[in-house]
């Protein structure tokens, strides 16, 4: 191994620049801590006998590929990262991914199959594997299912700075296929990706919802990025207009908070959908919306999917690293804390966002 190897954590591996932390990463890090990961990592690949086939190109002939994706496997973290498929979308991809997030891709237009359990893909042959990380499960995973296949990394050994993921996903495929797109339209096309079924678009169809509502994400997995003021917002939404209609969407870590909100209005002006649908069919419900106010997280990877305004509260990671040019999002940023944003803020935000969504209509 050469000590310049090591600069494979903090650098990225194609040519464009993109949003990242490396700099800081490299000034306040100790710097043991990645290179005994990047030790253990290579070692491993050596060991699993791997490292030969390590490959930096998708080429014409790799029409059947699995793609393993399990390092990072948060919903959100999941939509960032395979992104990118759709530069994809003239070969065969099966997708290897956590259980919890299987099911968000079922329905979907570039993976041909969707696997969790080794024992699900049998003899399967693959001309070309994608691994998202070294990371030694991720390796092991490979070496079980296609011990003697070629394969290519997404972020390889990087590991340690952050990084606008959607961006790193583009750029990253992009290099593999040899460059094809251009660097400032990959910039303005990349987002996230998401389909929705028939069934689940159905189940949402069902519901009768008003013709125009603002949907709020209520809940969060980090207290740093979960906003606890949502009542007051809602308040102050109403004040501003007496018609308005809104939904409160979420998973089950914000059912307390949801029922307490819809507590204080009765009437079906305020509706309560948190935790009651699936991620997907969540999904649904937010294409049909007129604007989403919401925390950073999976369901505003969503609503950038679909391409509905909306206002975001953002904390430690600003709008260069979690958005892009094709998002049309209003973003609220606090170094710390989403909790420090004023409800005033959110309420200048969420007129901006109105303006701009009404003078659209009106093109």
């Amino acid at each position: 191994m050469k000590a310049f190897e090591f600069e494979k954590i903090f650098t990225l591996p194609f040519k464009f620049e993109i949003p990242n932390s490396s700099e800081r990463f490299i000034k306040k890090s100790s710097f043991i801590k990645p290179r005994v990961k990047f030790i253990k990592r290579y070692l491993y690949l050596k060991y699993k006998r791997q490292t030969l086939l390590e490959a930096f190109n998708i080429l014409p002939h790799h029409q059947n590929i699995l793609w393993i994706n399990i390092s990072a496997p948060s919903l959100g973290d999941s939509l960032m990262d395979l992104s990118s498929r759709e530069m994809l979308a003239n070969r065969n991809i099966d997708l290897f991914t956590d259980k919890k997030n299987a099911s968000i891709y079922l329905q979907d237009y570039f993976f041909s199959s969707i696997f969790s359990e080794l024992s699900e893909i049998g003899n399967k042959k693959y001309d070309l594997v994608i691994l998202d990380s070294y990371s030694t499960r991720s390796v092991y995973i490979k070496s079980k299912l296609a011990s003697s296949t070629p394969f290519v990394g997404m972020f390889g050994y990087y590991n340690g700075p952050e990084v606008n993921r959607v961006l790193f996903s583009f750029h990253q495929m992009n290099n593999l296929l040899g460059y094809e797109i251009k660097e400032s339209y990959l910039n303005k096309i990349a987002k996230p990706s998401i389909f929705i079924s028939e069934k689940d678009q159905q189940v949402i169809s069902n519901l009768k919802l008003p013709d125009s509502f603002v949907a709020i994400v209520i809940g969060g997995g980090w207290s740093y990025r979960t906003f606890n003021s949502w009542d007051k917002v809602i308040k102050q939404l109403i004040r501003l207009d007496q018609m308005m209609n809104i939904v409160l969407i979420g998973s089950d870590n914000g059912i307390i908070s949801a029922n307490l909100i819809k507590n204080k209005y009765l009437s079906n002006q305020v509706l309560n959908y948190v935790s009651k649908f699936t991620f997907n069919q969540t999904a649904e419900l937010i294409s049909k919306s007129k604007l989403v106010i919401c925390c950073d997280g999976g369901l505003m990877h969503v609503a950038n999917a679909f391409g509905v305004s909306s206002v975001v509260l953002l904390a430690k990671l600003n709008q260069e690293m979690q958005l892009t040019e094709s998002n049309n999002s209003f973003p609220i940023y606090d170094t710390l804390d989403v909790n420090n944003i004023s409800v005033e803020n959110i309420l200048e935000k969420y007129q901006e966002a109105t303006r701009s969504f009404d003078s659209h209509l009106q093109v």
